[in-house]
């Protein structure tokens, strides 16, 4: 019997490695795949689009939000792998009556690092995990040797439309930015994605970037078009959501991403 805790400080224990999957989260599968445990998930979310060949090799057990219970519980799983943010309370605990549900809490890159260190350990892939660390740390040094003497931009980062939102504080996209060495003109308010008016985006910091992300809301150039309206000078651009909020190792080719995003913008 061994005793592991997640990142909410949640102690699960488990008799054996657990050899059965289940994945709420996207780049949680993403990472989990990666780390050689393709044969181990057995269900995962509609929206785990990465790899491509799962959405037909797993079983789909619906959304982050909105999951088929008797579904998972037929699957049989040692454990299922949420998300602080992206699963509910609710959903967390009625699965919980099925088998240990481990919750991860990312915000910044060391939550990042050490989730992958944790599944590492929890899954008996320590030597994947620490390649995946490695791999992210050089890509990031090798970004913030790049990104040093760059001008600061203000920037508004949109997710959604009707009502307009935006990524907040206490993000992992909002660390994304300041990576990048972007000012969110919304990092002060106290809401993770508040809702904004688009009509005060000059009085509330006039940014210089507005970046539009692909998902969760499908952008079109009107939208574009639309908030360009209610800046000075704001360039648009729309960008790679996955990029920004993915955590997990889809870092590794964030940080090729975002060079190229400053080239694009120079």
């Amino acid at each position: 019997m061994k005793t592991f805790t997640d990142q909410l400080g949640n102690s699960h224990t488990f008799e054996t490695t657990p050899k059965r999957i289940v994945s709420l989260v996207p780049s949680q599968t993403e990472l989990l795949y990666d780390l050689g445990l393709e044969e181990s998930i057995v269900g995962i979310t509609k929206f785990c689009v990465h790899p491509f060949h799962f959405k037909s090799t797993k079983k789909i057990i619906g959304g982050t939000k909105k999951v088929h219970t008797e579904k998972i519980r037929l699957l049989q799983p040692d454990i299922i792998i949420a998300n602080k943010e992206e699963n509910t309370i609710e959903i967390v605990a009625e699965l919980s009556e099925i088998c240990p549900v481990w919750v991860t809490d990312i915000i910044t890159l060391d939550d990042n690092l050490k989730m992958i260190e944790e599944f590492g350990i929890l899954f008996n892939k320590r030597t994947e995990a620490q390649k995946w660390i490695d791999k992210i740390n050089f890509g990031l040094k090798d970004f913030q040797n790049f990104i040093q003497g760059t001008e600061s931009l203000k920037v508004a980062y949109f997710i959604w439309a009707n009502p307009y939102m935006v990524a907040g504080n206490n993000t992992f996209i909002n660390e994304m930015l300041k990576l990048n060495n972007f000012q969110n003109i919304y990092e002060d308010r106290e809401e993770r994605y508040p809702e904004v008016i688009i009509q005060k985006m000059r009085i509330q910091g006039d940014p210089d970037l507005v970046l539009l992300s692909s998902e969760p809301f499908p952008f079109t150039d009107e939208h574009a078009f639309e908030l360009g309206r209610y800046t000075h000078h704001a360039k648009t651009v729309f960008v790679d959501g996955e990029m920004f909020s993915w955590y997990g190792s889809r870092l590794v080719k964030a940080f090729s991403y975002f060079k190229k995003l400053h080239e694009s913008i120079v």
